[in-house]
């Protein structure tokens, strides 16, 4: 499982371009020449960027949904709208897909953000956004996620 750590602000230019920082390049030297994954993220105005052995997994995992339930034809249908296969080019640079861009609001200022095994792609405004509303209940949410409930952090 690849584990990616930090947060980068960068630029995309008018076609989508962006430059991924070497610190993060270098994390992602493992995977860099199996490609990636783009989607929408599902609870946030963001994108996800997933190496493609961690997207291989989340679609075993999918593939073992019964397809003859509405419900989970839905939701294989929303959750795969707009994916597409990438690969970061020779020069370091993530080219987002412009339907995409317009998903996440991206316009020029971008954060990379990790969140464990995949990163996500924000608009700087539309992140500072989130991480400013959820500040406020943050200490609530991190008890009642990571507290005490039988499970063991290793």
């Amino acid at each position: 499982m690849t584990n990616f750590i930090g947060t980068y602000d960068c630029k995309a230019d008018v076609k989508g371009r962006v430059m991924i920082p070497v610190t993060l390049k270098n994390q992602m030297a493992p995977v860099l020449n199996k490609g990636f994954v783009i989607k929408r993220s599902v609870f946030q105005p963001c994108l996800e960027l997933y190496p493609m052995d961690e997207w291989n997994l989340l679609m075993q995992k999918m593939n073992k949904k019964n397809r003859f339930k509405k419900k989970n034809n839905d939701f294989i249908r929303r959750f795969s709208a707009g994916v597409k296969p990438i690969e970061i080019d020779g020069t370091g640079r993530l080219l987002i897909p412009k339907n995409l861009m317009s998903v996440a609001g991206i316009t020029k200022e971008v954060v990379l953000s990790s969140a464990i095994n995949i990163i996500e792609i924000w608009d700087k405004d539309s992140y500072e956004k989130v991480l400013e509303e959820t500040a406020e209940n943050f200490a609530e949410l991190a008890e009642e996620v990571m507290g005490d409930d039988g499970d063991e952090l290793s």
